[in-house]
């Protein structure tokens, strides 16, 4: 298998607590931010931050929905890991900045399949999961304000 990522990222204007404040909302804001690319959506347990289980269904190309479970974990401040239980998909958002200027970046991985097929999916998927949170970080910017 061979590691694939996405690696998306923005600048708001917007204090750096109130950014990491809304990425950590999966009962609120999350569920706002959305791109139609999602469907499904439904807090299972927690709702803010570390020990929230969120399940949703992620429709990457017409063909191709990823059904995911996610554990979510903070290993240090400003940094939330979502881990598929489904699967080897892994999204980080961290979430950095000093003053009124805050940067969030995304980088989801997984382990891609070999071959033709692996080819393929390294060459075209990042590009695609790169415009969905292109546009969740969009959504994230107006729902600010920034």
């Amino acid at each position: 298998m061979n590691q694939v990522q996405a690696l998306a990222e923005r600048t708001f204007t917007a204090p750096v607590e109130r950014v990491r404040a809304a990425v950590a909302d999966y009962a609120g804001v999350r569920s706002k931010i959305l791109t139609a690319h999602y469907s499904e959506y439904e807090v299972q347990s927690g709702g803010v931050g570390a020990g929230t289980v969120v399940h949703w269904k992620l429709q990457a190309t017409s063909k191709r929905v990823r059904d995911c479970l996610v554990d979510v974990t903070e290993p240090q401040p400003g940094t939330l890991v979502e881990a598929d239980r489904n699967s080897t998909l892994v999204t980080t958002w961290t979430v950095d900045g000093s003053g009124d200027t805050s940067t969030v970046r995304m980088a989801t991985t997984w382990e891609g399949a070999n071959g033709i097929g692996g080819f393929f999916e390294r060459t075209f998927a990042p590009a695609g999961l790169r415009r969905i949170h292109d546009e969740l970080l969009a959504n994230l910017a107006r729902e600010l304000g920034a």
